[in-house]
């Protein structure tokens, strides 16, 4: 049996309204997709994923309706964008690994460090001891 839920962009607030089926149970919608999970298009048969990817605005398959409403939840990262904004936002189902719920975390974010590091072929200079 199928049932419609509604969820709110992370991004701008914008209510999408999806048919589903009754028996998945929902994790999170985050603006990020979370390690390990694969996500299905929404046009995909996505029960057997771990999830959903939606493009905020994009009415994708038959079951993925976008509302002209907009949440006012304290989360929406930006509730003075257009609405809808476009981006992508990721559903994810909860998921089990031998028999244990797996928590989600996100995608780890890496850093680039301007800079050629010390110059010289020494390096730093050390201490310097008198005579």
């Amino acid at each position: 049996m199928s049932y419609s839920v509604t969820y709110y962009c992370p991004h701008c607030g914008a209510v999408v309204d999806i048919e589903r089926k009754g028996y998945l149970a929902d994790k999170s919608v985050t603006p990020y997709p979370l390690v390990g999970w694969e996500y299905a298009e929404p046009e995909d048969e996505f029960e057997a994923a771990d999830g959903v990817r939606l493009v905020c605005g994009e009415d994708a398959a038959d079951r993925v309706r976008w509302t002209d409403e907009r949440s006012d939840a304290e989360d929406v990262e930006n509730p003075e964008a257009d609405s809808p904004c476009g981006s992508e936002l990721f559903l994810s189902f909860v998921r089990y690994v031998d028999g244990e719920e797996v928590e989600p975390r996100p995608e780890p974010t890496y850093t680039t460090i301007g800079g050629r590091g010390p110059s010289g072929p020494r390096g730093p200079p050390g201490p310097e001891f008198g005579e």
